[in-house]
């Protein structure tokens, strides 16, 4: 696990370091721990790390069931299936991949009682690419404004994955379009119990762009994990 701690601080202090020389205010952090084993998530939790996102309920389902003694933040992040929406209300604080009314109700629907709303983020398909998931830009402001009624839901911002690419100009472009996004959103919803205070964007490739277009969560995965590994549980 040593190379999983020196990749850690060095996550750590790119971001850091990205965030002093932008003067921006520094992101959260969250480990992308999916096709990663338990054992690696507890040994990133010792050294500190409490947010944790998973792409597929089969597979963060058996890994809960083996850190459930650890307080971890569970955050979903990918496309969301209606036959896992219970299981996904009753187990994460998050999710970020939220895209349509239907899933949206049926996760307020579905959230326990005795837990706090469920956070949640719309995801932005910011460059309208037929492989993403995501609403369009256009869409965005009426599906904010039916689920920021949901009582069960806590609406706190918007998630995209840009296009694949080398340009961090242009990368830059697509995250500050998520940010004009989000102040168009936030305007809109001005006056309900919505915080919009989350811009979920950047990963292992693009955070210094994403952080200087405002990111306040970076996913990262392989430069913490390293190559996924392909023993873990089968998505689903």
């Amino acid at each position: 696990m040593i190379d999983l701690e020196q990749r850690y601080f060095s996550v750590r202090q790119r971001i850091s370091t990205t965030a002093q020389q932008l003067k921006q205010d520094q992101p959260c952090l969250l480990a992308v721990s999916k096709k990663h084993p338990a054992d690696a998530i507890r040994a990133l939790f010792q050294l500190g790390q409490r947010q944790f996102g998973e792409n597929y309920w089969q597979e963060a389902e058996e890994k809960m069931q083996q850190l459930q003694d650890l307080d971890i933040e569970w955050h979903f992040i990918g496309p969301l299936q209606s036959n896992k929406t219970r299981a996904v209300a009753a187990n994460f604080a998050w999710v970020h991949s939220v895209d349509r009314e239907k899933i949206a109700q049926r996760l307020s629907d579905q959230r326990p009682a005795g837990l706090a709303p469920l956070n949640v983020c719309l995801q932005v398909n910011i460059d309208d690419e037929d492989s993403k998931s995501g609403v369009t830009p256009e869409q965005l402001l009426p599906l904010a404004r039916k689920i920021s009624g949901l009582p069960r839901l806590s609406l706190r911002g918007l998630m995209c994955i840009p296009r694949a690419g080398n340009d961090p100009a242009q990368q830059q472009r697509a995250f500050q379009r998520l940010a004009q996004l989000q102040a168009d959103m936030k305007s809109e919803l001005r006056g309900s119990d919505c915080a919009v205070d989350t811009l979920s964007m950047g990963m292992s490739a693009d955070l210094e762009p994403a952080i200087a277009a405002g990111s306040t969560l970076v996913r990262i995965g392989t430069a913490l994990f390293g190559d996924r590994q392909k023993n873990v549980t089968n998505p689903s």
